[in-house]
């Protein structure tokens, strides 16, 4: 690659950054219409047992997508080791548009029985297949095409298109909910996910009038390319060592960070706070807003002052501030739920241990009281 100083982005980068950023928006705002559904979800494809067991497996077939990413990652960063970027690319989001949109058409447990639940898991194991393997294979993608000293500003923009993505399904169920009102309940929530397939074209679209990314035509120009990537990468101390380093020492914690200051900011206002919905995503679609212009910021930051103290500040940011951010939350959204958990404790005792009391935050009730169990 060129080495260069320069301070702007130019044309051809620009192009890249979009093309790249833009499709994985599209992929994380397919992946996370489902945790944003949960609950109406629960309802349509786990009706089969009580409404909370439902919503319990609906989380759980949320968290599936999660379990295999890693898998994904190894399985399409390999394909992208050995057939290029693009190529990749184009597999990738063929999947998770596909995948989302039959969700939208996918009959209800009233309809089909328990065949429904098994194919909604089934097609969030594809989805969470496919985001793993498009978001690491995006950001290799432009940091190939970064110049040196760049490459933190650059896949920067990458970072937002999680952001993004969720922040346009936010946008996109809200407008859904007032243009339809109690319909969106019914089967208006089928339309963001068949809005996919626009989406879809739209991506495939951008996706094929990019490059090859440069590195990767050197590198395989010059027969340069791994016969075993996975062996070389995992079957290797120092590099299983830097790998290790990097999932349990920045992965992690960035996921905890990412996850709990965002996406569980919004079940905990709606299914905890018991605000309502509308309200719930303006809410967070605003603190999304606000929030996403500074992973640019910190971005470019990092290729001044380096990506492990950018890393280890945020880390230590959500350990200082996320039991304090939770409860002005409770405090100031349910203010009556907050002077129960304080005035009212649950309690719990045991022939084992003596009594205890726990600031268990738990949906309102009509009237305060302790519970032993």
């Amino acid at each position: 690659m060129t080495h260069t100083t320069e301070t702007g982005i130019d044309r051809s980068h620009r192009r890249v950054i979009f093309a790249s950023s833009l499709g994985t928006v599209f992929e994380w705002y397919d992946f996370y219409l489902y945790g944003s559904l949960s609950a109406i979800i629960s309802r349509q494809f786990f009706s089969g047992v009580d409404e909370t067991t439902g919503f319990i497996f609906a989380l759980l077939a949320f968290a599936a997508g999660f379990f295999v990413r890693p898998f994904g990652a190894l399985v399409f960063g390999r394909l992208g080791d050995r057939v290029g970027r693009k190529h990749t690319f184009l597999i990738t989001i063929l999947i998770m548009g596909l995948s989302t949109a039959i969700v939208g058409v996918l009959p209800s447990y009233a309809s089909i029985g328990v065949a429904a639940p098994v194919t909604l898991i089934t097609l969030r194991l594809l989805q969470g297949l496919a985001l793993g393997g498009e978001y690491g294979g995006a950001a290799t993608y432009v940091a190939e095409h970064a110049p040196y000293g760049r490459r933190g500003v650059y896949t920067s923009w990458i970072q937002t298109t999680a952001t993004l993505g969720l922040f346009l399904s936010l946008l996109v169920i809200l407008a859904c909910r007032l243009a339809l009102g109690p319909a969106f309940e019914t089967w208006g929530w089928r339309i963001p996910f068949l809005l996919s397939i626009a989406l879809l074209a739209v991506s495939v679209y951008i996706r094929l009038q990019l490059q090859e990314s440069p590195v990767f035509v050197e590198i395989r120009d010059e027969g340069k390319l791994s016969a075993a990537p996975l062996t070389e990468a995992f079957g290797r101390w120092p590099n299983l060592r830097i790998v290790l380093l990097a999932l349990l020492g920045a992965t992690a914690g960035q996921a905890v960070v990412w996850y709990g200051g965002q996406f569980y900011a919004l079940f905990f206002l709606e299914k905890i706070l018991q605000v309502e919905s509308s309200a719930a995503n303006l809410m967070i679609a605003a603190a999304l807003a606000i929030g996403t212009p500074f992973f640019v910021l910190f971005g470019w930051l990092s290729d001044r002052i380096g990506r492990k103290r950018i890393v280890l500040a945020g880390c230590a940011l959500a350990a200082l501030t996320y039991f304090p951010a939770f409860a002005a939350l409770t405090r100031y959204a349910n203010p009556a739920l907050g002077r129960a958990v304080v005035n009212s404790p649950v309690t719990g005792a045991s022939s084992l241990a003596p009594e205890k009391s726990y600031g268990i935050v738990a949906a309102p009730t009509k009237k305060r009281r302790s519970s032993k169990s």
